[in-house]
């Protein structure tokens, strides 16, 4: 299965990765090494605890590799701007009130509301989804169904 990044996602990826091995995994290690100097080791708090954060933070890099080897890194200049595709800069007019919208579609991982970054798995990412300049996407929303305005498609 692939996992679709963007090219800053996959270099905001593998600087985050480098960290934990270059930083983080040798701090734990001295942890474990000071904890163990301080002798029992059955009935060293510090000791399971700082093995406990070893077995996380291995658990984390592994995972992050897994996605690192499944990473497909999106093309932007391949991507059509007459319909809404993943990366596509959207406005967006909310039909109800005229309130006017921007949000970028991203991948899952990406999403980070505050930069109006969304991800193409949520309600509103999938019901804009194929839409045109003009269409109007009715999306099913708890509080009920909300219907926008696909103003402006862009890069």
């Amino acid at each position: 299965m692939s996992i679709y990044l963007t090219k800053d996602g996959l270099n905001n990826l593998k600087k985050e990765l480098d960290h934990l091995k270059r930083v983080e995994r040798p701090a734990i290690s001295a942890q474990i090494a000071e904890a163990r100097d301080k002798g029992d080791l059955s009935e060293n708090a510090e000791y399971d605890a700082a093995k406990e954060a070893q077995g996380l933070l291995e658990l984390k890099i592994s995972k992050m590799e897994a996605t690192l080897s499944e990473a497909v890194v999106i093309d932007e200049s391949q991507l059509d701007t007459d319909k809404v595709l993943i990366l596509s800069k959207v406005k967006l007019k909310n039909v109800a009130n005229g309130m006017e919208l921007e949000y970028t579609l991203v991948p899952e991982n990406e999403a980070d509301l505050k930069a109006k970054k969304i991800s193409v798995e949520s309600p509103i990412g999938k019901g804009l989804l194929g839409k045109k300049q003009g269409d109007v996407a009715e999306i099913q929303v708890p509080s009920g169904i909300m219907k926008f305005e696909v103003v402006e498609i862009g890069r």
